[in-house]
Order: C-alpha cells, then structure tokens, then sequence
C-alpha cells in the first residue's frame, strides 16, 4: 500500500519539481526563458507575441508552485516523516538526474549558423 502511495504520488509531483527549483539556468527559469527565446525565433514571433507568450508561460508557473505545495501538503498528512525523508530524496535524485539530462542535450546541440 505504501508503495503505491508513494508511486502515485511521485507520479504527481515530479512533473512539477522543475517549478521548485529555481535560480541557475540549470533550473526552471533558465529553462522558461530558453524555451521563449527558442519560440521566438523558430515562430517568428512578434515584440507583443513574445510578452505574452512569457506572461502566459509565468502564470503556468505559478500554477505549477501552487499544485506542488499542495501537494506536498497532501503527502505530508499521508506519509510518515521516514516515508516523507525518502520521498524527498528520491525528488532530489531525479532533479539531478532530469538536470544531467538536460545539460547534455543543450551541449549536444549543434552550433548555430548565421544568415
């Protein structure tokens, strides 16, 4: 049972565990400003477009914070302080694994050519 607990439960906040971290550009804002930079250019985006573009990606990200607040506050109620302990390490091994992840595929990326 509490195995399956925590499955689910790690199936619903590890999604959002980039909206915890926040700071480098390993994290989620380097990656949020990365993405709107990358739309903007292969969308062609327009000065308006990309403001709101931005502003709709940072209401998403508040959303996200809220949703995993909660429920961090949810699984505390569930899980024992042990179970709590692990489930927090586990959350840190696979940020460090998705930030691993990420920071090979953007040093993999071939060089840009000018026009």
């Amino acid at each position: 049972m509490n195995k399956k607990i925590i499955t689910l439960a790690l199936a619903l906040a590890l999604p959002l565990t980039a909206a915890a971290f926040s700071g480098d550009n390993g994290g989620f804002e380097g990656y949020h400003a990365n993405r709107v930079d990358r739309l903007t250019k292969n969308l062609d985006l327009t000065a308006e477009q990309k403001t709101k573009v931005d502003a709709i990606f940072k209401e998403q990200e508040g959303k996200f914070k809220a949703i995993h607040e909660e429920t961090r506050t949810r699984l505390q109620e569930v899980l024992t302080k042990e179970q709590m302990t692990k489930f927090d390490e586990l959350k840190k091994q696979r940020h460090e694994k998705w930030q691993n992840k990420h920071v090979t595929v953007t040093d993999q990326k071939a060089p840009e050519t000018t026009k």
